[in-house]
Order: C-alpha cells, then sequence, then structure tokens
C-alpha cells in the first residue's frame, strides 16, 4: 500500500501527540493539592494499631507529594500548626535541594514513574509511637491484587511528631534510601538484599548529606548513645530493635572513613549481598583485607580509640574521636593464687570485650570456643593506658593459650576481644558458647613489700584511666552542651530539649527504670512510665512529703528537685 505524503504527515502527527501526552501524563502531578486521601499503614508502627489513615495534601513539589495526618493535626495548637506548615515547607524544599539529588546521584533511582505510572514519591507523616521515626513497605509497590493493604505508590512513612524538630530530614533521607535499594536490589538486579546492609546504607545516608556534620542533638550523636549501651550487639542479627541501629551506626562510620563510601554505594550494583557484596567492592578497590579483618580493626578501635601507632585504631570522623566503649572488667587479686573461670555467650559479628587487670607473678589464659563457628580473638596488651600492643590470639581447634610469667611487672592490662566469623549470610540468631580460663600464681619472692608495690601502681593506673574519661567527659559534654538540671514542669505530651534531657536521665537509671531507653524529645507513654517507676523507687523523697501515695508521671517540684540532685552527684 503507498501512502500519499498528507497521510504520511498526519500520522508521524498522531504519533508525535501520543507519545508528548504519554511523557506528559508522567510527569504532571496527579494528587491535588488540598484533597484529602485515605492510606493504609502500618498498625505495628502507628501509635493507635490503626490499619488506615486519612491525610491532607499540603504540599507538592516536582519531586513528592507530602500528605499530613487530619486527626494528628487539627489537634495541634495554632501555634504548633503554624510551626508544622513552616517546617514542610523547609523539609520539601530541603528533599528538592538536597535529599533526593544527593541520595540518587549516590546510591542510584527509586522506581520512577513506579507502580502508579507518577514520578511523585509520596511522603505520608502520621502519628507514630515514640520510638518509630518512620518506616518503608515494599508491598506499596505491588498491585491491590497481590497485596490487598498495598498503597500502589512509591511512598515513605515519617512520625508526624518530628515535624516540628529538624532531625526529620535525618529521618526522611533514611527511609528515602530504602525506597532506592528497593529498586536498585530487587526490581533491577532481583536480590534481596540482607536487612541489616539495608539498615547500614539508610542509616549513613543522613552523614552522607552532611545532616550529622554538626553532631550534638544529631542522628549520629543518638545512635552512637544507643551503641554505647548496647556496645555487644550483633551488627547482622537484625531484631528491629534499638541497640541494633547503634552498632550499624558505629561500624558504618569506621567503615567508610577507612574505605570510603563506595563500600556502599558500588556494592548496590553488585549481584551480590550482605557481607559478600562489601567484600567484592573492596576487591575491586584493592584492598587488601577480608571483611572479618575489617571487622577485628573496629572492634579494637572502639576499645583503643588512639590512632598514634596504628591509624586503624580509631575513628577518622572528628566527631567520634572519644567514643569507646567500656570493656566488661575482670579484677585479679595481686600477689596470691587466683583462678577464675568465666563462661558466655555470643552470636555472629558482635563484639565481646574482657579487660584483665592485677594478677601475681605468672599470668595463664586459655580461651575456648565453641567448635561448631570459627571465632577470632584480637587482644590489646597494655604497658599503660595508650601503650598497647594489638595481635591475634592463636587457635587450634578454637582454643588458645596465654602464659606471662612477670604479668604484673611488665603490664597493666590485658584485653580480649572474641568474636564469631564463620557464617557471612544467613543469619539465625543462634548464640554460640565461649570460655575463659584464667589463673595466677604466686611466686615465692612475693613480699608484703612487693603487695603494697602492685597495688600501688594498680592504683595509679586506674587513677590514671579515671583521670583520662574525665576529660573525655568532660569535653564530650561541654561539645554536646549536655543538660544537667531540669528546669521545667514536664508531661505527656510535651516536646523538645527538656524532654530529650530528662530521657537521657532516665536512660542512665538503668533497665529497671526504663528498659526502651528511646530518646526523641517526645513526652510519650513509655516516658511516663518510666517517671513513675523513678517516682516509685525515690517515693520517700518525691511523693510521701506531698501527702501523695501513688506515682503520677508529672515532672513537677520535688520530681525535678530529685532528678537535679542525681545530676549533681554525677558531677
Amino acid at each position: 500500500m503507498v501512502f500519499s505524503w498528507k497521510t504520511i504527515v498526519f500520522l508521524v502527527f498522531l504519533v508525535v501527540f501520543f507519545v508528548s501526552v504519554e511523557t506528559t501524563e508522567t510527569v504532571q502531578a496527579v494528587d491535588i493539592e488540598g484533597v484529602s486521601n485515605s492510606f493504609f499503614i502500618d498498625s505495628d508502627y502507628d501509635s493507635q494499631g490503626r490499619g488506615e489513615v486519612s491525610a491532607l495534601l499540603r504540599k507538592v513539589t516536582n519531586e513528592a507529594y507530602f500528605y499530613i495526618e487530619e486527626d494528628w493535626y487539627d489537634n495541634l495548637t495554632e501555634g504548633e500548626k503554624e510551626k508544622a506548615i513552616s517546617n514542610l515547607e523547609t523539609l520539601s524544599e530541603e528533599f528538592s535541594d538536597v535529599i533526593y539529588p544527593g541520595l540518587t546521584e549516590n546510591y542510584g533511582e527509586e522506581w520512577n514513574p513506579g507502580i502508579d505510572s507518577d514520578r511523585h514519591i509520596t511522603i505520608l507523616l502520621h502519628r507514630m509511637s515514640d520510638e518509630a521515626a518512620g518506616y518503608f513497605k515494599t508491598q506499596d509497590e505491588l498491585s491491590r491484587l497481590q497485596n490487598s493493604t498495598s498503597n500502589e505508590r512509591e511512598m515513605v512513612y515519617l512520625n508526624s511528631h518530628y515535624l516540628l524538630t529538624d532531625i526529620i530530614k535525618s529521618y526522611l533521607a533514611h527511609e528515602f534510601t530504602h525506597l532506592i535499594i528497593f529498586n536498585q536490589k530487587t526490581k533491577i538486579r532481583r536480590q534481596e538484599e540482607e536487612i541489616w546492609f539495608n539498615e547500614l546504607r539508610a542509616e549513613y545516608a543522613p552523614v552522607l548529606l552532611g545532616y550529622d556534620d554538626v553532631y550534638p542533638s544529631s542522628n549520629l550523636e543518638k545512635r552512637m548513645n544507643i551503641f554505647l549501651n548496647y556496645q555487644t550487639d550483633s551488627l547482622v542479627e537484625w531484631l528491629n530493635q534499638r541497640a541494633d541501629y547503634g552498632v550499624i551506626a558505629a561500624f558504618t562510620n569506621y567503615l567508610v572513613d577507612h574505605y570510603g563510601k563506595e563500600v556502599l554505594t558500588e556494592s548496590i550494583k553488585s549481584s551480590k549481598i550482605g557481607i559478600a557484596s562489601i567484600q567484592e567492592v573492596l576487591q575491586n578497590l584493592d584492598v587488601k583485607k577480608e571483611f572479618w579483618e575489617i571487622f577485628s580493626d573496629w572492634v579494637v578501635a572502639v576499645f583503643l580509640g588512639d590512632c598514634r601507632k596504628d591509624s586503624k585504631h580509631c575513628y577518622q570522623n572528628e566527631n567520634l574521636k572519644y567514643i569507646k566503649i567500656s570493656p566488661s572488667l575482670i579484677f585479679l587479686p595481686p600477689n596470691q593464687k587466683t583462678e577464675f573461670f568465666l563462661t558466655n555467650h555470643t552470636t555472629y559479628w558482635a563484639g565481646n570485650w574482657y579487660r584483665l587487670i592485677g594478677g601475681a607473678d605468672k599470668l595463664e589464659v586459655i580461651f575456648q570456643g565453641s567448635k561448631e563457628v570459627d571465632f577470632k580473638v584480637p587482644y590489646a596488651l597494655c604497658k599503660a593506658s595508650y601503650d598497647c600492643s594489638v595481635d591475634f590470639l592463636e587457635l587450634t581447634d578454637e582454643e588458645g593459650k596465654f602464659v606471662f610469667e612477670n604479668f604484673n611487672e611488665e603490664y597493666t592490662s590485658l584485653t580480649l576481644m572474641p568474636f564469631i566469623t564463620s557464617k557471612t549470610s544467613g543469619f539465625n540468631g543462634k548464640e554460640e558458647q565461649f570460655n575463659f580460663s584464667i589463673r595466677t600464681i604466686a611466686t615465692p619472692k612475693d613480699t608484703k613489700q612487693d603487695l603494697i608495690r602492685q597495688l600501688k601502681a594498680q592504683i595509679a593506673e586506674i587513677i590514671s584511666q579515671i583521670a583520662v574519661l574525665q576529660a573525655e567527659l568532660a569535653e564530650l559534654l561541654a561539645q554536646e552542651g549536655r543538660c544537667l538540671s531540669i528546669t521545667e514542669n514536664l508531661h505527656i505530651g510535651v516536646q523538645g530539649g527538656q524532654v530529650e534531657c530528662l530521657q537521657e536521665f532516665l536512660t542512665e537509671q538503668g533497665a529497671d527504670i526504663y528498659p526502651e531507653a528511646y530518646i526523641t524529645g517526645y513526652f510519650g507513654q513509655l516516658t511516663k512510665e518510666a517517671v513513675i517507676r523513678f517516682q516509685q523507687k525515690y517515693a520517700e523523697e518525691i511523693l510521701f512529703p506531698l501527702n501523695i501515695t501513688e506515682p503520677t508521671g508529672f515532672v513537677g517540684a520535688s520530681t525535678r528537685t530529685k532528678i537535679n540532685q542525681i545530676f549533681i552527684d554525677f558531677e
């Protein structure tokens, strides 16, 4: 069939028209600002256990729709509403100018235009439980036929409480990273990334964007505080608990400090997942180290925190240079025979630190690990607080032995740091046993004068360590501008720096007072319950003088007085 030139021109016009229409529809906003929509939400995160919420579209940008839960917004004061809208404007600009371009440049693009054929990402802010910052649901990337609670759009969820704070931009960066990784790993490369590594990249996103450059009150500071409270948590056994985020942040910043962000960005392009993908990138970068060696360096670094002998034994990030764990201390009585046996359990890729001080002339230490797994046991042998040599205990059939003939004369401490390296994937939470058998032997030459000399030397070493720790603590507190008193009445619904200070204080009182240890800056039910337990503990000082028999959870004058007294005792 032969077409006339007019017919050909007409056909070309139709093709161009329909292509242009289709292209225009994929970039054009479909949702309308000022119109409400109903969304399925995750009841496990929602503060009221709801499965669905109504939200109003309050901001549209080239990249995103910003929805706010209507009931939450309606219950704000007029001042809070103004602040919420102002902060939303700032957040939307931050997403367009920093978060979206910064993360897509480093990690790759999200699915775009995605399941809804709309280039906009939906960001929903709704009420969540105190400990939740946000989440991402993979089922939103499926059709309703595949999952009945899918919102059928590229979407992330944020805790609306944090819209009134500056840290929300860090949380948005974290959740948007999950959206990107879903596309890059699950859709494009057909690989389901291991959860811990997915979270690892997301946790580094705020650092990557410069949000943690100012350390006090940053997301990174909060994560490192969690790590110091839960230092033996596994890097890879993800239970979605706050402890998991602490160790992830502590290790990730060390990894990137020493080997570059490429370990994170290039591993996204790998067909492998988890540790195997990290190892592949290290090889491509010509790094002559196995993953277990880097993990070992980190375990030593968070104990020593000293680069003077080896650059790998500290963080490069100035904000983290004072980060140090507190090892389990084993004191061996001097000048006498001592036998000590310790049994403990650990799981894969979790640090453990045991510091031995004291002892008689001869020290014998035997390590025995489960033969079902592979242990590595780095150790630090110290002559003074900052004069330590680092090596590995040689193991045969998961057993190794130290013998020192003149330990208490030549050294001040020995720190053992065992961890398991057997698995690189498929983690199941199983714990394995390890043992220390420690024996010290006093030789006949020991005299009363020797004992006095040894005790004085050990006291001097401990005093020296205390002085160093006090100096580091003082500098950290000065850097953080840490609150050391409560000056306001606090109760349910209050938020801000004084609440965060209260939560930090309650956390320091131990798990029997505040087991959740959430430091959010928002006074929710968990914080109230912690205050109640604190008031019960000190009822004679807080409640009885006021003729109150039952704790209230309200932080008033008498409660503040007791808290501030403890602050002073701490100083």
